[in-house]
């Protein structure tokens, strides 16, 4: 963006980037706290809370010891998983057999103690792999999801139209801010740039793993769309399933009792594996919420050494990350439920600053990126359209009877959300529609060996 937009769009790209990034790490880290939390609003312990606590604290400890092994032991890839599955099966038993009670707010501190220490290691230590851990249990997750959908056949009570407009909600646009993973790679623009280039060893392998990646939430959101349906006569409620986690987890645990699992076993691995999957999540958007805080003090020709005492601290690793996890603690313990709303019209945003960023790449590079035009176009009226009908909705209700602090908060959000992403927006067609340029010459010499 700072190539072939100016340093101006890559500034406002980079402060977009960092909202939407305490916005995302404020709710995944209430999410993950919330799978942990180990007692009821009776005081009752939740046991399998308690079970995915513990063996999630075991998986970190586990992680850090694979990464050496990864790193230094230059074993056979076979030997690698081995080692890794039965990592895995030793931590489940632990916590199941040793299950740890402690409150949500607790949760709250130590996971931001965790995320703090994730950000700031180099990624082969902690942070990969983990994910490797925890790819293995997602599989799990997904496979088990199907089997049990194919062997129970549950009933779909859902009714398949109920009008254009829902609660005051329009279907266009909110159907296709609302359904992100799997159908436009967003986040995953910034999660590749910021993390995944550090654990591919071929460019050949971005295809098979993006692509696929993206293939295999679509069918995780098929699955996810099958339990709600499942539990549409108020069955979930019934069985004091409240939380999206484990409304998800009892429809598996339910549909595979017909393969003839436990129910209480079933439930508690496929709560692990959300709060897996969530625990991935906020680790590695927290990291680029630290790396998006930094490069915005930097341009391309800084090499650190002639930076001022203000951007040298700006920069600083460990500040950047402190700073960010203490806005996003902060959003979180004062109720970030209430701007959640805003993160699909945000997250589907950074999908149109990502299209505009390659389509002027590759015109500016004289290739071929029309194919990227209509998906654009189409996201810009989505996106621009939800937040400025969350705008007014707000604004009037703001003129009229006052609004909550996290109402207040989300009407702040989304006003400088869609003002950033309008002038990145902006900046990127006026760059699209400029003449293309030649290909400088360490490009040229790249495409050259890629070639040969």
């Amino acid at each position: 963006i700072e190539m072939y937009i100016g340093k101006t769009g890559k500034k406002l790209f980079l402060l977009f980037c960092w909202l939407f990034c305490i916005l995302v790490v404020a709710a995944f880290a209430d999410v993950v706290a919330g799978t942990f939390n180990g007692y009821a609003p009776d005081g009752a312990t939740i046991e399998a809370n308690g079970a995915v606590a513990t063996t999630s604290m075991i998986f970190i400890g586990e992680a850090v010891f694979l990464g050496m092994i990864l790193r230094y032991g230059r074993l056979n890839k076979w030997v690698n998983t081995v080692i890794a599955i039965l990592m895995l099966v030793a931590a489940v038993a632990l916590g199941m057999k040793f299950p740890m009670y402690l409150t949500q707010t607790t949760w709250h501190y130590i996971v931001f103690a965790y995320v703090f220490i994730a950000c700031v290691v180099p990624v082969w230590a902690l942070l990969q792999p983990r994910d490797y851990l925890n790819s293995y249990l997602l599989i799990f997750m997904i496979a088990a999801a199907v089997i049990g959908v194919f062997v129970s056949n549950p009933d779909v009570n859902l009714a398949a139209f109920t009008g254009f407009s829902v609660d005051g909600q329009m279907l266009f646009p909110i159907l296709f801010v609302t359904i992100a993973c799997g159908a436009v790679s967003r986040f995953h623009s910034l999660v590749s740039s910021g993390t995944a280039s550090k654990q591919i060893k071929n460019e050949k392998d971005m295809l098979p793993v993006s692509y696929g990646a993206m293939i295999m939430e679509s069918m995780l959101a098929v699955i996810a769309l099958i339990c709600v349906a499942s539990f549409a006569g108020g069955e979930a409620a019934n069985a004091g399933l409240v939380t999206q986690p484990q409304i998800f987890a009892g429809a598996i645990a339910n549909f595979l009792e017909a393969v003839g699992l436990p129910w209480n076993l079933t439930f508690t691995l496929i709560n692990l594996a959300v709060s897996a999957f969530a625990l991935t999540s906020l680790d590695s958007v927290a990291r680029i919420g630290r790396l998006s805080f930094q490069e915005l003090f930097l341009d391309a020709e800084d090499d650190g050494r002639e930076l001022t005492p203000t951007r040298k601290l700006l920069t600083n690793t460990y500040f950047s990350t402190a700073l960010t996890l203490v806005l996003s603690l902060v959003l979180a313990r004062i109720g970030y439920a209430e701007i959640w709303p805003l993160f699909g019209s945000a997250n589907q945003l950074l999908s149109v600053l990502a299209l505009v960023a390659c389509a002027v790449y590759l015109r500016k590079t004289s290739r071929k990126s029309r194919m990227l035009y209509i998906p654009m176009v189409f996201m810009m009226a989505v996106t621009f359209t939800a937040l400025s009908m969350t705008i007014y909705t707000l604004g009037t209700q703001f003129m009229t009877t006052g609004l909550s602090l996290g109402m207040s908060l989300q009407l702040v959000f989304a006003v400088l959300l869609l003002a950033l992403g309008l002038v990145v927006a902006v900046q990127g067609i006026r760059a699209l529609r400029g003449k293309p340029v030649e290909v400088p010459v360490f490009e040229e010499q790249e495409l050259e060996a890629e070639e040969a």
